[in-house]
């Protein structure tokens, strides 16, 4: 019974890696459509956020099975409980991946905006992300508490966009459209920053029992 289990228990780390490749995926694609303003790259992003929808639903669907069938306890009770938990965030990861590849068919971003702050928000969500998905396969608290850390990085980008973006809007009035969609787009990369970090929480919780306490910011 219990080599069952574990098998079924590879399975779901196995299926959750693949989530998250996903969501990393849909996250540079969305990224490359912007800075490049490439439909191609867009659509992509697109689809890989419809695989993480039906990525979530196979993990949902093994999760029960495990909870349903196998009767775990203690710790890994915990394990799976926190898997259910952590693919809602990696599907609202890729929900706003898409989202950002929605808005590059409207937004063409010139060279003095904050093009380079905003590709740096996307490569360091991407890797919260990975290492967030990492740290539960791994069991590593060190890496899930490092993720959290990370997220204080992410929020600093993002002010750094919107001090670059007033820039632009006041340099000439008419980039009032284009600084508003892009802070929209920064807003994205901060909100994956935060489920990455809900991740790494149910992370913590799974291996210690203990969720860490909220900060001050709602994660939407």
């Amino acid at each position: 019974m219990r080599n069952r289990f574990d098998e079924q228990l590879q399975q779901l780390h196995i299926e959750l890696i693949q989530m998250g490749a996903l969501c990393e995926d849909a996250i540079s694609q969305a990224t490359e459509a912007l800075l490049k303003k490439d439909a191609e790259l867009a659509e992509r992003a697109m689809e890989s956020e419809r695989e993480i929808d039906q990525k979530e639903r196979i993990v949902e669907s093994l999760c029960l099975k495990l909870l349903l069938q196998q009767q775990p306890v203690a710790g890994d009770l915990r394990e799976i409980s926190a898997a259910l938990k952590m693919i809602s965030d990696l599907e609202r990861i890729g929900d706003q991946a898409a989202d950002i590849a929605e808005l590059t068919r409207y937004i063409t971003i010139p060279s003095e905006s904050g093009k380079l702050h905003i590709a740096d928000m996307a490569r360091a969500t991407a890797a919260m992300v990975t290492d967030s998905v990492d740290s539960f396969v791994r069991r590593d608290l060190e890496l899930a508490r490092r993720v959290m850390a990370a997220d204080d990085r992410v929020d600093r980008l993002f002010d750094r966009v919107k001090a670059e973006l007033i820039e632009l809007i006041a340099a000439d009035a008419q980039n009032g459209e284009l600084g508003l969609d892009l802070l929209m787009v920064a807003k994205y990369f901060e909100r994956i920053g935060d489920h990455a970090t809900n991740v790494a929480e149910w992370v913590e919780y799974s291996i210690t029992g203990e969720h860490p306490e909220s900060n001050d910011k709602q994660r939407l």
